[in-house]
């Protein structure tokens, strides 16, 4: 696909979704938009696809493993709370929570440099238990179990982001930004030193690639980008308490990126649009999710390992004659 054709795509599409929660009607148009709820639910998922964009970019094109991208949401979320609760704006809130996450993603990094899969996982996996006993009991900090209340939605210029419709742009706005520049990171020199370094570090190595250097920067670009969907998290939700940043969402963040399609660009938003509408669309169901869940996983994982993108590739890919 070209590069103009993959950037028209891209804009339809967020024009699409820019419309998709507006009522219609009063233009001749039969379509009566999304409720409060609704909106709500539209904007966690754009959120929670920019933290499984981080995964992504780490176990998908970089070749690593991570169970610590919650322990990273948590990280922007609380010190947007903390910076925006004593006064400073959003944006550099905003900022400094992606620099904090980026800074401590490089440290978490260097164990990367020396184990390897299952054994980093665990390396990952404590870290992520490590940041939620700070968060439950460094309570003059983060409110403890209480968290962080009234978190207020930030201000764009003299325009107030707290309606649901005006907040949900907003975010739908800055993702489409922080998807151009994970496109533009995947076709640049560093994305093609990541997929090298996924396929073969010894032969990366061999051909030039500083293996130590790109293997740090995945950390610490993903974990960034988990520190950024944080900010956007606190005054979405507008109050924060240690449970979404445990290891259960971590490891949900890593099967979003399986479901959807490890090493594919379109897998994380349809991981976290399953993660994140499944639930409601079995509501009914609610005791039977975590069961269709699982069996989901573990009908994929064998049959389909690419995913669900994966397999839409291979079923919409022209057949080759013989």
């Amino acid at each position: 696909m070209s590069t103009r054709l993959a950037l028209l795509i891209g804009a339809a599409l967020v024009a699409l979704l820019a419309l998709l929660p507006v009522d219609l009607t009063p233009y001749g148009i039969p379509y009566p938009g999304l409720k409060r709820y609704g909106t709500y639910i539209l904007t966690l998922w754009l959120v929670t696809a920019i933290a499984a964009m981080g995964v992504n970019l780490i176990v998908g094109y970089a070749g690593q493993e991570t169970l610590a991208q919650a322990a990273f949401v948590g990280i922007g979320a609380y010190a947007t709370a903390l910076l925006t609760k004593a006064g400073y704006p959003f944006g550099l809130a905003f900022v400094a929570s992606g620099l904090l996450a980026f800074v401590v993603g490089l440290a978490l990094g260097f164990p990367a440099l020396r184990v390897q899969k299952h054994y980093l996982a665990f390396v990952t996996l404590a870290f992520t238990v490590l940041c939620w006993l700070v968060f439950r009991n460094e309570q003059w900090l983060t409110g403890g179990v209480m968290g962080l209340r009234d978190i207020e939605r930030p201000h764009l210029f003299d325009l107030s982001l707290r309606p649901p419709l005006r907040f949900y742009w907003f975010v739908l706005t800055i993702a489409a930004v922080m998807t151009f520049v994970l496109w533009w990171i995947l076709r640049s020199p560093w994305g093609r030193a990541f997929t090298a370094l996924r396929e073969n570090p010894l032969r990366a190595e061999s051909l030039g690639i500083d293996v130590r250097l790109y293997t740090l920067l995945a950390f610490a670009l993903g974990s960034a980008y988990g520190g950024l969907a944080g900010s956007l998290y606190a005054p979405l939700v507008e109050f924060i308490d240690p449970s979404p940043f445990a290891l259960g969402p971590s490891l949900l963040f890593m099967l979003m990126v399986v479901i959807g399609g490890s090493g594919t660009f379109l897998g994380p938003f349809v991981g976290a649009a399953i993660a994140v509408l499944l639930p409601e669309w079995l509501r009914a169901w609610e005791t039977w999710y975590l069961l269709i869940y699982a069996v989901l996983v573990m009908i994929m994982m064998p049959l389909f390992p690419g995913g669900i993108v994966g397999l839409a590739s291979r079923l919409l890919a022209p057949s080759k004659r013989p």
